[in-house]
């Protein structure tokens, strides 16, 4: 039923993959998917943003994250999966969605968690957004 699953993961936030991982190995397992992750770095290129930071600061970042994925697949995903690793960049809702359409995913499963900030109220969560605007089944992990 499915083959490519894709799983937002922000490293830095074990939130957003601690119950949503289960599920996908799951799944890849039972349904002989592989598993792709995508991570999203906000866009520094953006002339406002960009100025701030050093001209080689994106691909630092870049590779870093790059590092981190591998770290986290060595960590958390069983050898007998597939798994590749993907970044992109700028609003994360719209990244996962963009990205999930260049990979041809079947399943985007991803954590709900609410952080309860001010900018969850005014803008609402990222799963939210990618269930209203995505083409593809979402699967959201509670």
């Amino acid at each position: 039923m499915y083959q490519k699953i894709l799983l937002p993961v922000d490293l830095n936030e074990q939130a957003s993959w601690e119950r949503a991982l289960p599920t996908a190995l799951a799944l890849c397992h039972t349904f002989g998917a592989s598993l792709h992750l995508v991570s999203v770095l906000p866009d520094y290129r953006m002339p406002l943003v960009g100025s701030y930071f050093p001209a080689d600061f994106s691909e630092k970042a870049h590779k870093a994250l790059t590092e981190a994925q591998h770290a986290f697949v060595q960590q958390h995903i069983p050898s007998d999966i597939t798994v590749q690793c993907a970044i992109a960049e700028g609003s994360p809702w719209e990244a996962i969605i963009d990205t999930a359409k260049k990979l041809d995913i079947d399943l985007v499963v991803m954590a709900s968690h609410n952080k309860r900030k001010f900018a969850d109220y005014v803008l609402g969560p990222n799963a939210e957004h990618v269930v209203h605007h995505s083409k593809m089944s979402v699967m959201i992990v509670r």
